[in-house]
């Protein structure tokens, strides 16, 4: 049994593989298994020679042959621009177009490897171009994770000598491309400048806010304007070609055509050419009556002109103003200083680049007192009959002891006692100083019955107008002062400026102290003194369209329709009330612009505003005018409003209201012969 367990385990201790229950002899390694095995590692070791060989082949017999071929077939992909859409008129005259012109362009990659010979390129075309060589050197620094977009360091409209200059010697400067482009083209120089916009190179906080929506590193986007608001109408779409470069850079084929661009689609303002001209030339003959009064700080003013009916700009002239040809070519920080568009000289030019009209924030003198009448006539503080003394001066207690404030009205010889209507014509302050005070002592529970109906009429908010930058102005309300004069902001008189006073509502009822208003807002009020009451929707473009072909006029393709004018709720009883009173500033016996309107066909009703920015001093009243035409006419309902401001202009009769007046002759295509302005309200 010993003999058999140890033949066992030597049996055991000589298999090749455990032994298997189901057979009675192990398994062991056979000639055959050899044979087999054998085989196999031949294959292998012949497949991986093989494979070794090939790969040798082609690194060691066959590389340099490769590597040229792999050199000579770089593939560049070049964006086309796009030819941007143009920016028409209401009746098709192009605004902004485009010129044909040529870009020299930089792809850093493909500029010399070594710093010096890189240098020494960019040094000799700084000097052929006369770009200033820090400027491409912080463009280029610019571009140094983008491998792909282009730099563009200049831009002209015609192929000058430092461009023929690169194209006949294009080996010297590898990675510089003379390309095609579009240029904007401002057919009327100035005109309209702060409303069109303009337009340069996406910056990189736009592109990575824009990029979801196709923007590309190197895109042209409008800046500010019209150009912004509709960029996405007026862009159009970047085209593809290819071109096949060596290693330097060389080409080595034509260009190929991949994708065709496709241009942009125009836009048609409701804006007329002839109208926004006469609008612009008004505020610099505002400025000339001024200078004339003696009024010598009159340097800028704004004019709006719009349909009542339906809320379409017509004129949007802001003064002073700038040439948008300044942006276009090579932008230079001392081009934009020069314009007065940045750093001191802005200030020093009066900020030329403000669109007065919708960003410009101003006290509206007495072309509120129709805010605060009908505020008062819904409100049944005073009714269409009511009589208020005139008097020269009005005084209200001092809330906190001490001597009365005395309030002075503008005409000192006035004392007698009127109705609204009266009281509008003559533009008589302490009238409107007794409504205001009034306001001042309803119960609580009335809350802010002029700002509540301020409100309504479009004031302290935007009018949502389809171009920007657009200030919403300052409607004050006790909250307001009680949040903006607080131990912080006003650490010496915090506890008496944060409390609302009886001066605070007597000077709201006639647009002074703490009002701000934007010329737009003021149109927009007085487009709905002239429509029965609406408050429409200001806007500027009326629809896109593409060019037909030939003869055929262009296709719209998208058409903006504004909202339909929203009634406020006033009631035309007292609406009537207020267009009487603004029918008599311009054709009563003691209308405050009489002298400018009473002679002039259609019959135009409207209100002075003398403005007082500074109190202590005659010298920076702003000049206001606003009303509309025709007014207690046959021929039909209001077709025009115009509200202008001169500022610094003195009195509203004296500057603006003459001002406004050729808006309307323009308008109205009529002429007629002043009398003697009467220089109140």
């Amino acid at each position: 049994m010993a003999s058999s367990g140890a033949r066992a385990g030597r049996s055991g201790s000589n298999r090749f593989l455990p032994p298997d229950p189901r057979v009675e002899e192990p398994y062991r390694f056979t000639p055959q298994l050899a044979l087999r095995l054998g085989i196999l590692a031949a294959v292998a070791l012949i497949a991986f020679g093989i494979l070794f060989f090939r790969l040798w082949a082609l690194q060691v017999l066959s590389g340099p042959q490769y590597l040229r071929a792999a050199l000579d077939n770089q593939v560049r992909s070049i964006r086309v621009p796009a030819k941007r859409g143009e920016i028409l008129d209401r009746n098709g005259h192009p605004l902004v177009a485009n010129v044909g012109g040529t870009a020299v362009e930089l792809s850093p990659p493909e500029l010399p490897k070594t710093w010096p010979a890189r240098l020494a390129e960019l040094r000799q075309l700084s000097h052929v171009l006369k770009v200033p060589l820090r400027q491409i050197l912080v463009e280029v620094k610019a571009r140094g994770n983008d491998p792909i977009t282009p730099v563009t360091v200049r831009q002209s409209v015609n192929r000058d000598a430092p461009i023929n200059y690169l194209l006949e010697n294009e080996q010297r400067f590898p990675g510089v491309r003379i390309v095609p482009t579009y240029i904007r083209s401002y057919n009327y120089g100035p005109l309209a400048s702060p409303l069109l916009g303009y337009v340069s190179e996406i910056s990189p906080e736009q592109l990575k806010r824009l990029r979801k929506y196709g923007y590309q590193a190197g895109d042209t986007i409008g800046q500010g304007g019209l150009e912004s608001t509709y960029d996405r109408y007026l862009r159009g779409q970047a085209g593809l070609d290819q071109l096949r470069v060596d290693s330097l850079g060389r080409p080595r084929s034509d260009l190929v055509p991949v994708e065709s661009p496709k241009p942009g689609q125009s836009i048609r303002l409701t804006l007329d050419l002839k109208l926004q001209r006469a609008a612009e030339d008004a505020i610099r003959y505002g400025i000339g009556l001024a200078y004339g009064h003696q009024h010598y700080q009159a340097d800028g003013g704004a004019i709006v002109a719009l349909d009542p009916r339906d809320g379409s700009i017509l004129a949007m002239a802001s003064y002073p103003t700038y040439d948008p040809r300044v942006y276009t070519g090579r932008v230079t920080a001392k081009r934009l200083a020069a314009a007065g568009l940045s750093g001191a000289t802005a200030k020093q030019m009066n900020y030329p680049g403000l669109n007065r009209a919708i960003d410009g924030v101003y006290p509206a003198g007495s072309t509120w007192k129709p805010v605060t009448a009908l505020a008062a006539l819904e409100t049944h503080t005073i009714s269409s009959s009511t009589e208020l003394p005139c008097t020269p001066d009005f005084s209200v207690p001092n809330q906190f002891g001490g001597a009365p404030q005395v309030f002075k009205n503008v005409d000192p010889g006035i004392n007698a006692m009127m109705n609204l209507p009266t009281a509008l014509e003559v533009s008589c302050d302490t009238w409107f100083y007794r409504v205001g005070y009034d306001f001042y002592n309803a119960p609580p529970s009335a809350g802010h019955p002029l700002q509540d109906w301020a409100a309504r009429f479009g004031f302290g908010r935007h009018t949502g107008v389809d171009v920007g930058p657009e200030s919403s102005g300052l409607l004050p309300t006790p909250e307001w002062r009680r949040r903006t004069f607080t131990r912080k902001t006003d650490p010496t008189n915090w506890q008496i400026d944060r409390e609302w006073k009886p001066g605070d509502s007597v000077q709201l009822a006639i647009g002074q102290k703490d009002l701000l208003v934007t010329p737009l807002q003021m149109a927009r009020f007085y487009a709905l003194l002239a429509n029965g009451g609406k408050l429409v929707k200001p806007h500027l473009v009326q629809d896109v369209v593409e060019a037909g072909g030939g003869k055929s006029p262009p296709r719209v393709t998208h058409r903006f329709i504004a909202p339909a004018p929203q009634s406020v709720g006033l009631d035309p009883s007292y609406l009537a009330v207020v267009q009487d009173g603004l029918y008599q500033a311009t054709h009563g016996p003691d209308g405050t612009s009489s002298g400018v309107f009473g002679n002039f066909y259609p019959t135009i009703a409207g209100k002075t505003g003398t403005a007082q920015k500074n109190p202590n001093t005659d010298q920076l009243d702003q000049s206001w005018w606003c009303g509309y035409g025709p007014a207690n006419d046959s021929t039909g309902p209001p077709k025009l409003v115009v509200c202008a401001i001169i500022e610094n202009g003195g009195f509203g009769a004296d500057a603006a209201a003459p001002a406004a007046l050729k808006v309307f002759q323009q308008f109205f295509k009529s002429t007629q012969t002043t009398t003697t302005p009467t220089a109140t309200g």
